[in-house]
């Protein structure tokens, strides 16, 4: 999408097309977040899950409440993300002339 944008951006140059790519810019940097914090979560549990095998209950705590933070971290650059994409989709849409408008 954003070589699309790029291509019509060169071919006729509009401030819309910068203020897109921008955003899609910024939402592909939030996901890439988002998803290193959700793995990195995911492999804190896996330690965790270690740690009490190995009978370490102080660090599996901590582990554990660590993993959770970081849950909690992506969970929130998702809602981030998803308030993103609706300001996008506002940019797209309001370069569409509505039907009976002049």
């Amino acid at each position: 999408m954003i070589r699309k944008l790029r291509a019509d951006y060169e071919l006729k140059p509009q401030p819309s097309y910068l203020r897109q790519i921008e955003n899609l810019l910024y939402r592909i940097r939030l996901v890439r977040n988002m998803q290193f914090c959700g793995v990195l979560s995911l492999l804190l549990c896996t330690g965790c899950m270690f740690l009490l095998f190995l009978e370490a209950t102080l660090w599996a705590e901590i582990f554990f409440s660590a993993a959770l933070l970081v849950m909690m971290a992506s969970l929130l650059i998702s809602l981030v993300e998803i308030q993103t994409s609706v300001r996008a989709l506002d940019l797209h849409l309001k370069n569409i002339e509505r039907p009976g408008q002049s």
